[in-house]
């Protein structure tokens, strides 16, 4: 088995038709802990206190302190286990294998209840059509165990690179993270300056929320398995506010388009997948897209710098 592992091609094959049941169920779970996260973190700019994290084996909340300790739940896609750890105390956890949402539910808030963390939650998911309650979802209840792993070892080639883009840009940009209300994988760039007030109306999502998100200007990519409306994995790049002549601007690979059902840039995974260098197939869409955002919006273009290097210190300018 770890020899097949090591055997596999970095970017894996994904196939949203194949996976579809998984990942809307997969979807709903990771809300459930990522609304744990939420209830039991002090809000930070930008809802930052709120998204998951590519971890060595899946995704994870990181550390949160809550009763007089620490607690990290984790998502383990090489063995397949949902892990409940906190410092006073045994890991819990439980076998990730088929089940409905409402039982994958009970199992989290008990094992939580059982490590002395009563945790209560909001049970409505958010930015799902129709959503249906947490304890009342049973129509929910796939998992396809080889097709999640495949989604986690793209997230590992994605996390990768987007940690590469982010290191060539010296003003405020968020940490590369997992938002589980839209279920994508994200970087966010600042201007610095305030932006005009969002107008809200994402469904599922509360207005507050998206207008604290988009309080100052920006320019965010990402990248997202699919869902119905666009059932194919993709990258995406966008601004708020939109700059005139965003959707014309010349952005590199030669297959990224401008959606106007999405209001952004978009890039099909197959795309960089099967491209001949996908780090420099990816990171011309990132840097294409930024760059068009920032010269439209006039940004200051000095907040930009070269990648970073292991173990180099930048040189400081004086002045």
């Amino acid at each position: 088995m770890q020899e097949a592992q090591r055997l596999q091609k970095p970017w894996p094959a994904l196939d949203y038709a194949q996976w579809r049941d998984t990942l809307q169920t997969l979807h709903l779970w990771t809300q459930i802990v990522g609304k744990v996260r939420l209830t039991l973190s002090p809000w930070l700019n930008h809802g930052w206190q709120v998204p998951l994290y590519v971890t060595a084996r899946g995704l994870g909340t990181t550390a949160i302190h809550a009763a007089g300790g620490l607690l990290e739940i984790e998502f383990d896609f090489i063995d397949h286990r949902l892990v409940v750890r906190h410092s006073q105390g045994p890991d819990r956890g439980f076998a990730l294998e088929p089940m409905s949402v409402a039982s994958f539910y009970r199992r989290l808030m008990n094992g939580l209840q059982a490590a002395g963390f009563a945790v209560a939650i909001n049970v409505v998911p958010n930015e799902v059509p129709d959503p249906i309650r947490f304890p009342d979802d049973e129509l929910h209840a796939s998992y396809d165990g080889d097709a999640v792993h495949r989604f986690w070892r793209a997230l590992v080639q994605v996390d990768r690179v987007f940690r590469m883009f982010r290191t060539s840009f010296l003003g405020k940009c968020s940490p590369v993270h997992f938002f589980w209300g839209s279920f994508d994988l994200a970087v966010t760039r600042f201007s610095g300056r305030p932006a005009p007030l969002h107008p809200g109306g994402f469904p599922g999502l509360p207005d507050p929320v998206t207008r604290e998100a988009y309080s100052h200007e920006v320019s965010s990519a990402g990248f997202w398995p699919g869902s119905e409306a666009h059932p194919e994995a993709a990258f995406f790049s966008y601004a708020y506010p939109t700059p005139s002549g965003f959707a014309q601007a010349a952005v590199q690979p030669g297959q990224a388009f401008w959606s106007e059902t999405f209001g952004e840039w978009m890039l099909p995974y197959e795309a960089v997948r099967t491209a001949a260098d996908p780090d420099a197939a990816l990171l011309a869409f990132l840097n294409t897209t930024y760059r068009a955002a920032a010269d439209l919006a006039d940004w200051d273009r000095g907040l930009e710098c070269g990648i970073g290097a292991a173990g180099k210190p930048r040189s400081v300018r004086h002045g």
